[in-house]
């Protein structure tokens, strides 16, 4: 098994996966929890052009992603340079580029996981509760959120396997730099374009596989949790 023993570099861009994904998985939270709220109990003007945006980057080529990224998000970039200018925070070329690449890319998925959850809960129990005297936020704690948590979950390790398999996006907007921007994805890329990486590539393949699977039948686990968890209620 000597062959599967990982070099520096490739140690590297493992690590650097993992902590864009973790970042990217985080980051998304705030934003999805709202957005799929709104989705599945909204009642406004403008909500399927609020679906059709969330879910915007599963249908687009990640390489427009990625360009949009860094139209909006360069040095010269109107928020980009804003960020920058008042508070040094910089996203091309940079491995925090890379995260919200991901966080864009996966967070459909999020959206989408928690989105079926909130709507596959039982409206009586929160109606039931607020007779009681709960506030909406008190409901929303209590009742709501221990209801969907299974389906929170699962929509992050989605994001999370997602961020761990972007390319397109990543590449484009924060280009390929090994130890700042070469995730795995890109790692893998770069050994398929020299004479005798074949090996690289396929340890780092292997790697990816493995994670990916290992997410996806979490997923599943968490997405059955929220099921009976449905259905006791």
């Amino acid at each position: 098994m000597d062959w599967m023993a990982l070099s520096d570099a490739e140690w590297t861009a493992v690590r650097l996966s993992l902590r864009v994904a973790t970042v990217a998985m985080f980051s998304s939270l705030p934003f999805a929890l709202p957005a799929a709220m709104a989705l599945a109990r909204g009642r406004f003007w403008g909500k399927s052009v609020l679906n059709g945006f969330v879910h915007m980057p599963l249908i687009l080529p990640p390489v427009v992603t990625g360009f949009v990224l860094l139209i909006l998000f360069g040095r010269r970039g109107p928020i980009g340079a804003f960020l920058a200018d008042n508070f040094g925070l910089v996203f091309s070329f940079r491995w925090t580029g890379a995260a919200l690449a991901c966080a864009v890319m996966g967070f459909p998925l999020m959206v989408r996981s928690i989105r079926l959850s909130i709507e596959a809960v039982d409206r009586k129990l929160e109606d039931a509760a607020a007779t009681l005297g709960a506030s909406p936020s008190w409901v929303f704690l209590t009742v709501t959120l221990p209801l969907i948590l299974p389906g929170i979950v699962a929509g992050m390790i989605l994001s999370f396997a997602k961020a761990m398999g972007e390319f397109g996006a990543t590449i484009t907007f924060v280009s390929n730099i090994p130890g700042e921007t070469q995730t795995l994805s890109a790692a893998i890329y770069s050994f398929t374009q020299v004479p005798g990486g074949d090996a690289g590539a396929m340890r780092l393949a292997i790697i990816s596989i493995v994670i990916s699977m290992a997410a996806l039948m979490l997923s599943e686990v968490f997405a059955a949790a929220a099921a009976r968890r449905t259905v006791a209620a």
